[in-house]
C-alpha cells in the first residue's frame, strides 16, 4: 500500500455527503488507510433537506419525515451511530385518495396502486365500471417489451387504462418526485414494474405472485399491520446530529462554497469562495446536478446534467388544538388526484402517523403544495400559502378556527425530475468524469434515487470507489 497520505474532499453536507464522510473516516480508521477527509458545505448547518423544528412539544419536519424500513442502509447507520434505540415505526391506518370531492380509501390489496385482490377493487368508488373493466384487461393483455426507457404514464395506461392511472397510480407514484407521470422514467423510478411484466406478463398477476406472504395468525382480532417507515423519536435531524458528532474534529467546513475545480496531473485543485485553495486526490460531489453542471461547464463537461429539470415544492405544517379538527375518517392522510381544482397535492395527519410528534390535546397536519406545472404557489407569501392550504383542507376535513401556528418551508428548484432517458444521461456524465476527472465521483438525490436510504447507499458506494482507486 502506498503510505503517502491522501486527501479526499466531499462537497455537500446533506445526508449523502455526511454518509460519505462518516464511512470514509470509519474505513480509514479500521483499515489503517492514510486518508484525510474534508467535508465542505455552503450552508451554515449540515443535513441539507433534513431539518427538524422542535417547538412547544411538537416535532415538525421541514423536509422528509421518514424512510422505508425495507431499505436497510439507514437502520444499519443508526446502529453504527448508537442511536438505533431512538427509531420509531409509523402508526398504520387507512390512506385515502381525494377524487371528485370525496376521500376514497386506497383499495385493500393494492401494491403501489396495482390491484391484487378482486373484492376491494370492485367495491371502490375510485373508478367507474368501465374503468374497472379496462384495468381488468391487464389479465389478458400480452406483454410488450420496450427497448430502452419509457414513461410511467405510457406504461401504466397501456396495462391498466387511463382512469386507474389518473385516480390512483399517478397520486401514489408521482408524489415523491413532485413529477409528471407522463415524463417520469420507468427505468429510473420504478424499474421493478417492467420486470414484473417481463416475467409474468400481467401486472396484476405478477404483483400478486411476488408480494410478500402474509403471516398467518390464529387471532385475527389482534393482528396488526406493521409500519413500513422509520423516523427518530426526536426528529430526523437526530441522524444528522449523531453523524456530525462522530466526524473527526476539523474535518468539516461550513458556510463555504466551492467555486471552481481544476485537474493538473493526478491532482484536483479546488478553489473556495473564501479564497482558500485545496489540493485533493479525490473528490466526492454530492451537490445537486445543476451545481455539478455549472462547476464543470468551463471544462465542457456534464452539460447534459444542466438539462435535468427540477421542481419547486413547499411543505405547510399546521398545529391545532384537538377540538378544532373533527375527523370522521380513520387513517394517516390522503393524496389528491390532479383531476380536482386543488393546490394541495397530499396531506399527512402527522399526529396519527407519528404520535410522538404531537403533544396530547393537539393535532398536527402537514400539507404539500407544488409540482410540475403547478409551482407558482411556492413563490407566494407565507400568509397566502397558509390561506390557500386552509381553504383546501377545510373543504375536505372539518376544521374550525385558525391554527395555533404554522411552519412553511419552501424548497426551490429542489426535486430533480427523473425523466425518460435519465439513467443513460447519468451514465454519460459518469463516463465523462472518468475520462477527464477520474477521481471525482457523483452521488446524491439527482442521480440514482431520491430517498434517504438511496442517498446513503450512494455515499457508501462513492467511498468504496475512491478507496479502490486510491489504493
Amino acid at each position: 500500500m502506498n503510505e503517502q497520505r491522501k486527501k479526499v474532499v466531499i462537497i455537500g453536507g446533506g445526508i449523502t455527503g455526511l454518509s460519505a464522510a462518516f464511512y470514509l473516516q470509519k474505513e480509514a480508521r479500521e483499515k489503517g488507510l492514510p486518508i484525510d477527509v474534508l467535508l465542505v458545505e455552503a450552508a451554515n448547518r449540515l443535513g441539507g433537506k433534513i431539518q427538524t423544528v422542535r417547538r412547544d412539544g411538537f416535532i415538525i419536519e421541514r423536509g422528509p419525515d421518514s424512510f422505508l424500513i425495507r431499505k436497510k442502509s439507514i437502520g444499519i447507520l443508526a446502529k453504527e451511530l448508537g442511536i438505533e434505540d431512538q427509531l420509531e415505526k409509523n402508526a398504520t391506518g387507512r390512506a385515502y385518495i381525494f377524487v371528485n370531492g370525496k376521500l376514497h380509501p386506497i383499495p385493500g390489496g393494492s401494491i403501489m396502486g396495482i390491484p391484487t385482490e378482486i373484492g376491494p377493487f370492485l367495491k371502490t368508488g375510485l373508478f367507474s365500471l368501465s374503468g374497472k373493466l379496462r384495468a381488468a384487461g391487464d389479465l389478458v393483455l400480452p406483454s410488450k417489451p420496450v427497448d430502452g426507457d419509457q414513461s410511467l404514464g405510457k406504461f401504466f395506461r397501456r396495462r391498466l387504462g387511463a382512469e386507474v392511472v389518473e385516480n390512483l397510480i399517478e397520486p401514489l407514484l408521482s408524489g415523491v418526485y413532485a413529477g409528471d407521470i407522463d415524463h417520469m422514467s420507468l427505468q429510473s423510478t420504478y424499474p421493478q414494474f417492467s420486470e414484473v411484466e417481463k416475467n409474468h406478463r400481467s401486472l396484476i398477476l405478477g404483483m400478486k405472485k411476488t408480494a410478500p406472504k402474509k403471516v398467518p395468525t390464529t387471532n385475527t382480532s389482534s393482528a396488526k399491520k406493521e409500519g413500513a417507515f422509520h423516523t427518530f423519536r426526536n426528529g430526523l435531524e437526530t441522524l444528522v446530529e449523531a453523524i456530525e458528532q462522530k466526524l473527526e474534529p476539523g474535518s468539516v467546513l461550513k458556510g463555504v462554497r466551492l467555486e471552481s475545480i481544476e485537474r493538473i496531473g493526478d491532482k484536483n485543485y479546488l478553489e473556495l469562495n473564501n479564497g482558500q485553495k485545496i489540493e485533493a486526490d479525490a473528490v466526492i460531489m454530492t451537490t445537486g446536478h445543476a451545481m455539478a453542471s455549472r462547476l464543470f461547464a468551463p471544462h465542457g463537461l456534464l452539460q447534459d446534467l444542466g438539462e435535468i429539470p427540477s421542481t419547486s415544492v413547499a411543505t405547510v405544517a399546521l398545529a391545532f388544538p384537538e377540538e378544532s379538527v373533527v375527523q370522521d375518517k380513520e387513517g394517516t392522510g390522503f393524496l389528491v388526484s390532479r383531476s380536482g381544482d386543488y393546490s394541495i397535492t397530499a396531506c399527512t395527519w402527522t399526529h396519527r402517523k407519528w404520535p410522538t410528534s404531537t403533544p396530547e390535546g393537539k393535532v398536527l397536519i402537514r400539507a404539500f403544495v407544488g409540482r410540475v406545472g403547478d409551482e407558482a404557489i411556492v413563490d407566494l407569501p407565507d400568509a397566502e400559502i397558509e390561506k390557500i392550504v386552509l381553504s383546501d383542507l377545510s373543504s375536505i376535513i372539518d376544521i374550525k378556527g385558525e391554527p395555533d401556528f404554522s411552519v412553511i418551508t419552501r424548497w426551490k428548484e429542489d426535486r430533480p425530475q427523473y425523466r425518460v432517458g435519465h439513467k443513460q444521461r447519468i451514465e454519460l456524465a459518469r463516463k465523462e468524469l472518468a475520462e477527464n476527472f477520474p477521481l471525482v465521483k457523483l452521488a446524491g438525490a439527482s442521480y440514482a434515487g431520491v430517498g434517504l436510504p438511496d442517498c446513503v447507499d450512494q455515499g457508501k458506494a462513492a467511498v468504496a470507489e475512491v478507496i479502490e482507486e486510491l489504493f
